[in-house]
């Protein structure tokens, strides 16, 4: 299901929408709380009009201590307000987690997305990281900028148009910041994220580098992905923070600028002392805002970068829709004409295959290297969508089932396993939250795995870390099978099943699928072993992404040439 621009939009945007009462509160606390930033300059006008003309300590003692509770008032308001604001940030983040983490494993069905960083997990941790920071507080204090200075002219118009002209001056350095870094910014997130990527490759194929010596040759590549990406940060880092250090300066200037044109007027006899002080205060807090904005430009610039990246992804891989349930399906799988483009890709690698298993049957495909074997598996579990044609089970297209319960109702053993941190009973019961402890032994003993896990340092507790090498290739094939037979599966297909697996792994594959037949379950075994075929009932064969042959073993076994046959079994492949 895609959406158009105007429903991602709508997304994010009901997203936001979700705190708009605590939005509101945000807007009610920033307004009191610049109402009460004027505590700094009525105090000084009453100081210096009552105060010291009057020679009264009981005045001078009743105002300092009502501007003390008012400035603690301030403080708790000011408060409140960024802890609204970081609850805004972590509601916005949870209402949209659990859909941009399937946006993240959708667009990784691609290999060459699959091997960059989460852009959309790392575009809402911006996002979230912005509302809960104080920008969205600043920006809640710039529409009482022109209050302050209004307040200003009140006092005198020169002064207020010296706030104006400051305003200007501060704006226009903002705006150039934003127009001389977001270039720059964009260049050293990208190069940073290039780099991220290389990391990435590196540590997960850090065997592979050492055995063949390439190392130094890859971290060179490395570090010159590295320093280009330091470069255009140092870059960035240099031009944002000379204007911040000018609007800094500038603020400081034009605080003491009013006190100087302030002066001048009370040496006229046009102005109060009070006052003069009182408008630099004012100046100071209307600037303030301005120049925190400027301050946090670059996290400005890198969320609304990640809103734009997170609104085209979420657009790019609709929101799917609920699903009706269906009744669980019989162990019956139809494949009609289906056609198998990769993800990402234009040209089929499979095309026009027809075939139909039933319960209690385990079918061989077989054939060539590249003949589409592992698409096909991909396929029929729905990891790759077929691009034409219809795949049932039960009866049902299986896009009429919802991920997870097709999942359970699979038992899908890759051609690579792999096993995720956690313990070993963990993995086998695919991680089922309070799976029945029966259940993931049975599974193991079907996949003759039960001896070779107790076997283990805590047995079934043992834990297991990403690239753990405290299994062999053949013991993880085990423990995949195990998985893959957890949860009482209807239809189980196995990539090269046998490909790791000793002797005795193989009779225990051999007992697994003929105890899975005996269950009444289909099986589907794609193998360039002859092994295979002893345990099956049917043959597809497949050759350049073509059908070649599909029926009973035995009727396609004399169909065929006996040579044929076994170059297309013996040479395997994808």
């Amino acid at each position: 299901m895609f959406t158009n621009k105007q429903t991602k939009n709508h997304e994010l945007r009901a997203a936001i929408a979700a705190s708009r009462e605590a939005f509101g509160g945000v807007a009610v606390f920033s307004a009191v709380v610049n109402v009460l930033a004027l505590t700094g300059t009525l105090f000084m006008l009453q100081v210096y009009d009552r105060v010291i003309p009057g020679r009264s300590m009981a005045t001078l003692t009743a105002l300092f201590i009502l501007i003390v509770l008012l400035y603690a008032l301030m403080g708790v308001l000011d408060n409140a307000r960024g802890r609204v604001l970081a609850r805004i940030g972590a509601r916005f983040q949870d209402r949209l987690d659990a859909r941009v983490f399937r946006v993240v494993l959708e667009r990784s069905r691609v290999p060459a997305i699959r091997q960059k960083p989460a852009a959309a997990l790392d575009s809402l941790a911006v996002i979230q990281a912005f509302l809960a920071s104080p920008v969205p507080g600043a920006l809640c204090d710039l529409p009482w900028v022109p209050f302050f200075l209004a307040i200003m002219f009140g006092f005198n118009f020169w002064l207020g148009l010296l706030g104006v002209a400051g305003l200007v001056i501060v704006a226009v350095l903002g705006i150039a910041n934003q127009w001389l870094t977001a270039r720059r910014n964009a260049e050293a997130a990208r190069l940073k994220q290039e780099a991220e990527s290389a990391t990435e490759r590196a540590r997960k194929q850090v065997e592979t580098l050492r055995g063949l010596g390439m190392t130094g040759p890859f971290q060179e590549r490395w570090r010159s992905l590295r320093t280009k990406a330091l470069e255009a940060s140092l870059a960035t880092s240099d031009v944002s923070g000379r204007l911040l250090s000018a609007s800094k300066a500038i603020r400081q200037l034009l605080q003491s600028s009013a006190l100087a044109l302030g002066a001048v007027l009370v040496l006229a006899g046009n102005f109060h002392a009070g006052a003069m002080i009182a408008c630099s205060i004012l100046l100071g807090r209307a600037l303030a805002p301005v120049e925190q904005v400027i301050g946090q430009w670059a996290l400005v610039q890198r969320a609304g970068r990640s809103w734009q990246t997170l609104s085209l992804l979420l657009e790019e891989v609709g929101d799917q829709a609920e699903r009706m349930p269906l009744p669980r399906p019989q162990a019956r799988l139809d494949v009609e004409a289906i056609s198998v483009v990769p993800p990402g890709e234009r040209k089929p690698v499979l095309t026009n295959v027809n075939f139909s298993l039933a319960a209690g049957r385990a079918l061989a495909v077989i054939g060539p290297s590249a003949a589409g074997k592992s698409s096909l598996a991909r396929a029929v579990t729905g990891l790759w969508p077929a691009g034409a044609g219809v795949i049932r089970l039960g009866g049902a297209d299986i896009r009429e089932y919802d991920e997870d319960t097709l999942g359970r109702y699979l038992g899908y053993l890759p051609q690579s396993v792999v096993l995720f941190p956690g313990t070993v009973a963990e993995n086998i019961a695919r991680f089922t939250p309070d799976a029945d402890p029966a259940a993931i032994v049975l599974a193991a003993e079907k996949a003759g795995a039960h001896e070779m896990i107790l076997g283990l340092p805590m047995g079934y507790d043992t834990p297991l870390t990403e690239g753990d090498g405290i299994m062999s290739g053949g013991q993880r094939q085990r423990l995949g099978l195990a998985r893959a037979l957890f949860g009482d599966p209807l239809l189980l297909v196995l990539d090269e099943p046998n490909a790791s697996l000793d002797d005795e792994g193989l009779m225990a594959l051999n007992g697994a699928i003929s105890s899975a037949k005996e269950d009444g379950r289909a099986v589907i075994i794609m193998s360039h072993r002859p092994s295979a075929l002893a345990a099956c009932d049917d043959v597809l064969v497949l050759e350049r992404g073509q059908q070649r042959a599909f029926g009973p073993r035995d009727e396609v076994l004399q169909r065929f040439a006996r040579a044929p046959v076994q170059n297309a079994v013996a040479t395997g492949g994808h």
